[in-house]
């Protein structure tokens, strides 16, 4: 079956032929035709022969009027190709960080990134947020560097992550996908920077690229679970408390330093319903005023807390970009990456026991501190 693109007539597409080259025509010809009447009149016209001061100012007027034009034409040009340029971004940006949906499987979420090159629509952080059968599985990460010579690496991580959130049961092995993607993707990038070169030079720059990533698993629960190479934990937003969700030492970031044999996954307690997740690339801590002083994240996140209910994470979203923004004095130096995740579940009532407390007697809601374990296929088996 021929399938044709959505919103693109089957009959207007002869015209579109036509029109490119009639526009290209025009922005040659108009040019040239401005040009032409400069030099015709000059050569033919009488008064452009005379030297007084009425015909000069007649003749200034002429190339004036001739200079102006041109200027407009290109003027116009310059817009037109921006305006494709900047279509081409979008679309681009879209494909690769992918606009995701306001509610997912309970959860609200807000994200959003601004890069630190200017021009550039898409940098060198990343976010995904997918619903898989083993949970919400969600990535952060930040590639070393910024702006548009990350985006290949960051293609490279968010597409292994795309399959490998659903493909793989346990959460380590979503790392080591990663991983391997991350490894082939170097590889590749530097037989075509040095085609001499057969393997991974460690010399060469390609071999001090890295990547900082950050992967959580919430389950229907509400338990987070989470693997942290490198990259900072997020915040845990209850009422207007914040605190970190994980205070465990992360791994090494991916790339210059192979996996470990085991992987210890992260159990970080429960994410109740109205608190939220708030993940962040390091650039939002980075940020500097004129002064050299650190944004203050944490505090900006307890003011805008305390203000915005957590079930609407897109009010908050704006309010930490307009404090970022403000404090940096404009585009910081660095590309920043937020995401926002707030329970929006209805909180699930004990069907036996006290009402307020769970099976054991400790208070309902309680948080465990964030543990390390090593994954196993028998979470009863779990060693803390």
């Amino acid at each position: 079956m021929i399938r044709i693109k959505a919103g693109v007539p089957r009959r207007a597409r002869p015209r579109t032929r036509f029109r490119r080259p009639l526009r290209r025509a025009l922005a040659l010809g108009l040019p040239t035709v401005w040009g032409a009447i400069a030099i015709t009149y000059k050569l033919t016209c009488p008064l452009a022969q005379q030297n007084s001061l009425g015909a000069r100012i007649v003749t200034s007027a002429v190339f004036f009027a001739v200079g102006t034009g041109l200027v407009v034409q290109v003027r116009r040009s310059l817009l037109r190709e921006l305006r494709q340029i900047r279509q081409i971004a979008g679309a681009a940006q879209n494909a690769l960080l992918r606009p995701l949906p306001p509610r997912l499987d309970g959860l609200n979420i807000a994200a959003a990134q601004l890069s630190a090159e200017r021009g550039a629509v898409v940098g060198g952080d990343l976010y995904e947020v997918i619903a898989t059968e083993h949970g919400v599985r969600v990535v952060m990460g930040d590639v070393r560097g910024h702006g548009i010579a990350a985006i290949g690496t960051v293609a490279a991580v968010l597409g292994s992550f795309r399959e490998a959130a659903h493909d793989e049961p346990e959460l380590p092995g979503v790392l080591r996908r990663l991983d391997r993607a991350l490894a082939r993707h170097l590889r590749e990038r530097a037989r075509a920077e040095h085609p001499a070169s057969g393997a991974l030079d460690p010399e060469s720059p390609v071999a001090e690229e890295f990547v900082t990533v950050l992967l959580l698993e919430i389950g229907r629960d509400g338990e987070v679970r989470g693997l942290n190479c490198g990259h900072p934990w997020p915040y845990l937003l209850t009422g207007s408390a914040v605190e970190p969700l994980a205070r465990v030492d992360p791994l090494p970031p991916m790339g210059p330093f192979p996996l470990p044999t085991e992987l210890p996954l992260v159990r970080c307690g429960q994410l109740l319903p109205g608190e939220a997740l708030f993940l962040y690339t390091d650039g939002a801590e980075d940020a500097r005023d004129t002064r050299g002083d650190f944004f203050p994240l944490r505090d900006v996140l307890a003011e805008v807390a305390s203000r915005h209910p957590l079930p609407a994470p897109q009010s908050m979203l704006g309010s930490v970009f307009t404090a970022l923004l403000r404090h940096a004095g404009g585009t910081p130096t660095d590309d920043v990456a937020i995401l926002i995740l707030t329970n929006d579940r209805r909180p699930a009532w004990p069907t036996s026991g006290a009402q307020g407390c769970d099976i054991s007697g400790s208070a309902a809601g309680a948080r465990p501190a964030a543990t390390a374990q090593h994954p196993t296929n028998h979470p009863q088996h779990n060693g803390v």
